[in-house]
């Protein structure tokens, strides 16, 4: 059993698929299987499991997977540390972030962070979403993701840390933007920038209101909050938004946002695969952005 049997085994159960692997590790399946199956004469268990699109891993195989996966990640964590310290280097600490995250919850905590450590790299790896961020954190990507809390992931803890009130966002000549909070039988009907597909948010939000039979009707969609809240202020429709720190629209403006009270927040924080398996750096860079997070 070598480290590259381990590594190809890992590969294969993440990509539940020989040739695919294959490809990446420019090789073919023949060697791929050969990995398998060395490891599988070792242990004397059957470790993979043919399906109609792929392979998957056994119960035995989800076992040595997991413990891999794991001794891998903190092998390939203290090669990278050693190598830091043999280039004299700080350090790396990978993020991954949505389109919104550094602009609303992490600029001040990276301005405070750079001061204390010049030397290091924050390597911020972009993704349009809170399950891509976690899928990268997951697949060791990055090392943390600040996402929108969702239902639990099988190798990732989330650790809910800000809350943020839904709020309709209108412009000053609607009738609504004098309310002081809009009920949600009052949101029922109403034309509604969409927000982005397969998100957190939007799940969550369409959730509660099919559960009280409020019925939004979409005028547009948008990839990101920052842009719906932009188009409302064009006037292509009312948005229902999460409001994130940094908003600051109200008298004087063209927007207003009118609380609705009866939506539970949407709770964003840090994922990783283990808090406890953490390069010091990456810990200390997740307290600061939660130090110097805006007050809600």
């Amino acid at each position: 059993m070598t480290l590259d049997d381990l590594r190809v085994f890992v590969a294969v159960c993440e990509a539940r698929n020989l040739s695919a692997v294959a490809r990446d590790l420019s090789c073919s399946q023949s060697a791929v299987s050969q990995h398998v199956k060395r490891l599988e004469r070792e242990t004397g268990l059957v470790l993979l499991e043919r399906r109609p699109r792929g392979v998957a891993p056994t119960g035995a195989g989800q076992i040595l997977y997991e413990a891999a996966a794991e001794g891998l990640a903190g092998l390939g964590t203290a090669l990278s540390r050693l190598d830091d310290m043999r280039r004299g280097t700080g350090g790396t600490v990978r993020i991954a972030t949505g389109a919104t995250t550094v602009r609303h919850f992490m600029a001040q905590g990276v301005v405070a962070f750079r001061e204390r450590h010049p030397e290091v790299t924050l390597a911020f790896e972009t993704a349009n979403s809170s399950r891509r961020c976690l899928e990268a954190v997951r697949t060791r990507q990055a090392d943390l993701a600040w996402v929108t809390v969702g239902p639990p992931l099988d190798g990732v803890e989330q650790r809910p840390s800000y809350e943020m009130p839904w709020m309709l966002a209108v412009r000053t000549d609607d009738p609504l933007c004098h309310r002081p909070r809009i009920g949600l039988a009052e949101l029922d009907g109403i034309s509604h920038i969409d927000l982005p597909e397969h998100s957190t948010s939007r799940v969550h939000l369409r959730s509660h209101l099919d559960r009280h039979g409020v019925r939004l009707v979409p005028t547009a969609s948008v990839a990101d909050w920052d842009t719906a809240l932009l188009l409302a202020e064009l006037g292509l429709g009312r948005a229902v938004l999460p409001a994130l720190p940094g908003w600051t629209y109200g008298s004087g403006g063209i927007l207003r946002l009118v609380p609705i009270p009866e939506l539970p927040p949407l709770v964003a924080g840090w994922a990783v695969r283990r808090w406890d398996a953490l390069s010091p750096l990456a810990v200390e860079f997740a307290e600061t952005v939660l130090e110097h997070l805006p007050p809600r």
